[in-house]
């Protein structure tokens, strides 16, 4: 079973990934192999947990378009969950706003991609929720 450096949560056939405060050059890489990683496992939905992210730049960005191409070339959902103005500025003005969906909250992606926090079809080994998506880490959303 492959190991993710940043959280990994299974809520049915949804992954939840959350990423650190600052996705910058320093972590682009593994950000960008996590997911991957994830994506190989075969998720109906990626969801990318960035409300705690306060800065991304131009190579976080790339990390996450390569993500988004893998998704879509596995037929999987990928959505990002922001929460800071200025995660959301800069994938404005680099347009992959319009290229990845972008959610408010964990619950509010799940929802908008069928998925449920109660759904049991997580890969073997893979570690399921405890609580609901918006208790999970133990911030709000």
């Amino acid at each position: 079973m492959p190991q993710e450096h940043f959280p990994v949560l299974w809520l049915g056939q949804a992954a939840v990934v959350t990423l650190p405060v600052e996705v910058d050059i320093t972590v682009a890489d593994q950000v960008r192999e996590d997911l991957l990683s994830v994506l190989n496992r075969g998720p109906a939905t990626l969801i990318v947990d960035m409300g705690g992210t306060t800065f991304c730049d131009s190579a976080g960005v790339h990390a996450l378009v390569r993500a988004h191409k893998r998704a879509a070339a596995s037929r999987a959902d990928m959505v990002l969950v922001i929460g800071a103005p200025a995660v959301q500025r800069v994938l404005a003005i680099t347009g992959v706003d319009r290229l990845i969906t972008v959610s408010p909250s964990v619950a509010a992606a799940l929802a908008a991609t069928g998925q449920s926090a109660e759904d049991t079809n997580a890969p073997p080994g893979a570690a399921r929720a405890q609580a609901g998506p918006d208790t999970w880490a133990g911030r709000p959303r």
